[in-house]
């Protein structure tokens, strides 16, 4: 045994080199720790890309068949595709790009590309007329920073100005990324007039334009060159500003006419407006600011911070600005917050140490410990693994098991010591011990964490880190133990120790009366133990579960979802309304943002960005803190319930992990649209029949109104005028023709020619538009067409090329979406059954995600098993006693389902990761225990003696680890996110440690047939 290697041996016998290594990894941690990066949460990729085309005048319904079908036809080419989502309305649709989660995020920017390639071979295969695709890759941009700049006596386009320089400043940052104006308005210069008068005076609305964009047009007019110079020539006429265009003059029967007698001229901006944006109820423009990947959030914010100061001190009187996103000061709350926990958790390990260990043991393990996490802080920073939420926790649930590596090293150390070993001898025996069963249980503990490091979902890529930081510090960990804790033990540790003789205190008198009492009734160990096991498969049935958690953050959402047919200006009235009346002077509030015909930007990873629309909108509520708004959450659902029965107007938190949307939701998918829609209406009696539910939502289901112009085809022809003539008139009067752009400064401003407002909203008024005949006559459009209304799809959402209807309910109990569902299963399945060939009904919401998310844990179990098995057998060498040790885990769940049952705590996704890691955990404290009983028995001890013996020299140890272990997740136990796993842990730890001590070894003297020695007692 001598002449095998020792590790700590060499240690010691190299104190001057060890001594360096640990400074160097102190002083590397420190460092290392200074400059991670800080986040809230770990990024994640979102792979998600959109397509987006435009084709005016076609209909939804057209626009599905002619250009969303041939784009998600191609798509179903692509190897990594998981599936098409598309939302096609009149004239636009847009296709959303979902590829598999296994697809690694380096790949990703590659497949878009390889996407726009695809898209590109069929464009020549679109209808005449089809603008686009354009391509939005970046989807998943987060814009951390958002600014809102108001303005107080000046116009909309000087405040516009005003932002554009502001935006150019922010450009020259270092690391800046994209920074995306939000809420301008285009400028538009609008040529109104009366059709009528038009055509009483002999002109008509072609010809006026025609002579607009001849007069403004830029075009080549040549270069004199006179051998010495040459000489460009330049033609004037073109339009600087609306004045220029009421002076136009336009010819009538050898009679001349100023445009601005005919017509009225005016700039304003566009009509209806684009999305608009306000902040605290005032008219707002927006700078939503990106980071480039990598870098230094806390730094870029710095910057970013005294670069917005000098804009604010350039600004004129009048000119305000707000600060309406500030992520860099979240994730320095955030993550301040994290690391307090951590440092508790760290002086929760150590107290615990001191006093069970004494002083100069216990400052063995005060010194293990930060080196531990010195090392694993370098490794994180070399790795690119930041500070956030899920890394930090990594570290504090890690604490707890880590601890166990250094209090092995100190316990054998004393135990030598006392039996009059050396102090080198007494240091370097627990390399000759126990070094390697610390080392199978630590490779096991790192493998309960497999199905976190090999989960291909977004939510196992959210918590990756979690597997990176656990298996770095066990592993760290085991090394400082058997390395450099022999020589810190050498140096703070007396020479020599008392010995303590056979005398035992009361805890241990007391555990060793309680053990022999359950060796000698085995039967009824094992029976107890297995009845509560069973009794706890059947608890498990009432604990709640839970995907990922509602986020800690002081925000609020509501999404105002109005009837599809619904204007801009109607939303924009609706939101107006309720900042005035719910918002405006609550005390509750700090501040809130408006964002009116498309959503906020994705200013934090796990934000659900929505597709614009007119009759959509978002408001972006800060609350003052967590209670005012749980609070003003229910406040505020019950005011828009009352005040606007007809609009979807719901108020949610902020996610944490990948966006989920309402919680119970199922899809009905099917060929035909009616059908589609009279089954989705089924769907929503049948789940709104549950009073878990309320708030019961389609996202498309009821046709609009609109005006079908029929053309007498013969009458049209004889007078010669086509459907494109009617068309282009139609639209000319009620939208507007751009006749020509006048060049203002940097912008180009449309001139816009359209029907004066009292006749373009007028049907009587479309009936007597005036058409030009071939032979230059006016014929009424009402001699070439008659009119109707009709019905038809404002808005198709379509799932991989089948029409889909998503039927969403928030829930309004205190249960979990899981419960609900499991209730609502019976009647989901009768109406499943009663469904034709061709359609179906999937699940959605948060069940949908936590079953993604799951999957690839339930597939990755299988080689977490055999990792560990094969490891123990590798340490064991015995089948019999690798199930021994394996017994005890599953028995954790004893003590899982009776911590969350008594708490109310959820079994949610990260608890479920709590609770393989216990199976690690404890597995770890087994395998140690049996090594121990068998290295007594062949050094002569008799097989009940030995049981008897290693269990009472283990008790200490797993029992200060467990107490280590339970007590550093107090911390985390607060948080929103850890709570539910830290309680689950909490519970499992207990129990598994109790199992461990009482029921193990009644198992193996029950397995091996051991008979208790009259002189064990």
């Amino acid at each position: 045994m001598d002449n095998k290697f020792n590790l700590s041996t060499w240690a010691l016998e190299h104190r001057s080199l060890v001594w360096y290594l640990m400074a160097v990894f102190m002083a590397a941690g420190l460092l290392s720790y200074i400059n991670l990066g800080r986040e809230e949460d770990p990024s994640f990729t979102i792979r998600t890309m959109t397509v987006q085309v435009g084709w005016p005048g076609a209909s939804a319904e057209e626009m599905t068949r002619q250009v969303t079908d041939r784009i998600e036809k191609k798509l179903e080419e692509l190897d990594e595709l998981d599936r098409t989502r598309s939302m096609t309305t009149a004239g636009q649709a847009i296709v959303y790009v979902d590829l598999q989660d296994n697809v690694d995020g380096a790949d990703v920017q590659a497949i878009w590309q390889q996407v726009r390639n695809m898209i590109g071979d069929i464009k020549q295969d679109f209808p005449q007329g089809v603008n686009g695709p354009f391509f939005n890759d970046r989807f998943g941009d987060v814009y951390g920073n958002i600014y809102a700049f108001t303005a107080d006596g000046l116009t909309e386009r000087q405040l516009r100005d005003y932002v554009d320089e502001a935006r150019n400043a922010i450009l020259t940052l270092d690391n800046v990324g994209d920074v995306d104006v939000i809420g301008e308005q285009d400028e538009v210069i609008y040529i109104e007039f009366s059709p009528r008068k038009l055509a009483a005076l002999g002109l008509d609305t072609q010809s006026v334009l025609n002579a607009l964009k001849e007069q403004n047009a830029v075009t080549a007019s040549g270069v004199i060159e006179t051998g010495e110079e040459r000489i460009a020539l330049r033609v004037g006429g073109a339009f600087s500003s609306e004045e220029s265009l009421r002076a136009v003059n336009l010819r009538v029967n050898d009679r001349f006419f100023p445009l601005g007698d005919v017509a009225e001229i005016k700039r304003g901006y566009v009509d209806p407006p684009q999305a608009l944006f306000r902040v605290n109820g005032e008219p707002a423009i927006g700078l939503a600011i990106g980071m480039r990947a990598g870098a230094n959030l806390l730094k870029f914010g710095a910057a970013l911070d005294q670069e917005i100061d000098a804009v604010v001190a350039q600004l004129p009187a009048g000119v305000n600005v707000f600060h309406v996103a500030d992520q860099p000061e979240v994730v320095d709350e955030a993550v301040s917050g994290f690391t307090r926990a951590l440092f508790e958790a760290v002086a929760i390990v150590l107290v615990i140490s001191f006093i069970s260990l004494g002083v100069r043991a216990g400052l063995v393990v005060a010194i293990a410990i930060p080196l531990v996490l010195a090392i694993t802080f370098a490794v994180m920073y070399y790795s690119g693994i930041s500070l956030q939420r899920i890394s930090l926790g990594g570290l504090i649930i890690a604490l707890g098991l880590l601890v166990d590596d250094a209090m092995i090293a100190v316990e054998m150390m004393v135990h030598r010591l006392e039996k009059g070993d050396s102090l080198d001898k007494a240091a370097t025996h627990v390399y000759t011990s126990t070094a390697f069963p610390m080392l199978t249980g630590t490779l096991v503990t790192v493998a309960g964490f497999m199905p976190v490091g090999l989960n291909s979902s977004n939510a196992g890529e959210f918590i990756f880190t979690l597997f990176v930081v656990i298996a770095v510090s066990l592993i760290v960990s085991w090394i400082v133990a058997v390395f450099f804790t022999p020589l810190i033990g050498v140096t703070v540790m007396p020479k020599t120790m008392k010995q303590t003789g056979e005398h035992r205190g009361f805890v241990m008198r007391t555990f060793r009366r309680l053990l022999l009492l359950c060796l000698r009734f085995r039967w009824v160990t094992i029976v107890v133990t297995l009845l509560a096991f069973a009794a706890s498969v059947y608890g498990y049935g009432f604990v709640q579960h839970q995907f990922f958690p509602d986020s800690d953050r002081v925000e609020l959402i509501v999404d105002w979802n109005l009837p599809q047919n619904s204007s801009i200006e109607e939303t924009n009235r609706q939101i107006a309304q309720f900042e005035e009346e719910a918002l405006k002077g609550n005390a509750l509030v700090d501040h809130w943002s408006s964002y009116i015909g498309e959503g906020a930007p994705r200013f934090i990873l796990s934000f659900d960005v929505q597709p614009p629309g007119r009759y959509f909108g978002q408001t972006v509520i800060v609350t003052r803190n967590l209670d005012d708004r749980d609070e003003l959450q229910g406040e505020l659902q019950t005011y828009l319930d009352r005040t606007f029965p007809g609009t979807d107007a719901f108020v949610k938190l902020l996610a944490i992990g990948p966006p989920v949307g309402k919680p119970v939701a199922y899809r009905i998918s099917g060929p035909d649209i009616q059908k589609t829609r009279e089954y989705a209406q089924e769907i929503a009696v049948a789940i709104g029949k549950n009073p878990n539910l309320g708030r019961l939502t389609m996202d498309w289901y009821e046709p609009s109104r609109m005006i079908k112009v029929d053309v007498l085809q013969d009458q049209a022809r004889k007078l010669g005028i086509s459907s494109e003539d009617i068309a282009t008139a139609l639209n000319g009067m009620t939208d507007g023709t751009t006749a020509t752009q006048v060049r203002d400064d940097i912008y180009l401003v449309d001139v816009v020619a359209r029907a004066n407002d009292r006749e373009r909203g007028s049907i009587d008024t479309l009936e007597n538009l005036e058409l030009t005949s071939a032979n230059g006559e006016s014929v009424p459009l009402g001699a070439v067409a008659k009119f109707r209304y009709e019905l038809e799809q404002p808005v198709i959402w379509r799932r991989d090329r089948i029409p889909t209807i998503s039927v969403e309910a928030a829930i309004v109990s205190s249960l979990q979406a899981a419960t609900v569902v499991e209730q609502l299963d019976p009647t989901i399945e009768e109406l499943k059954s009663e469904l034709p060939p061709g359609y179906r009904i999937e699940l959605g919401g948060t069940e949908e995600k936590s079953a993604e998310a799951n999957a690839p844990i339930i597939a990755v179990v299988p080689l977490m098993l055999f990792v560990m098995a094969t490891v123990l057998m590798i340490q064991l060498q015995s089948v019999s006693r690798m199930l021994l040790v394996f017994s005890v885990a599953p028995l954790a769940l004893i003590g899982v389902v009776m911590a969350l049952f008594i708490t109310g705590a959820p079994m949610g996704f990260v608890a479920i990761l709590g609770v393989l890691a216990l199976i690690g955990i404890l597995i770890r404290n087994s395998v140690i225990l049996i090594v121990q009983i068998e290295d007594h028995r062949k050094e002569g001890m008799k097989a009940w003696e030995a049981v008897v013996e290693a269990t009472e020299n283990r008790m200490r140890p797993i029992m200060l680890t467990a107490a280590a272990a339970t007590l550093a997740l107090i911390p985390i136990a607060r948080e929103i996110f850890w709570g539910p796993m830290a309680v689950a842990m909490m519970g499992g730890i207990i129990v598994g440690t109790l199992l461990t001590l009482l029921f193990l070894p009644a198992l193996y003297v029950t397995w091996f047939g051991i008979r208790p020695e009259r002189d064990a007692s």
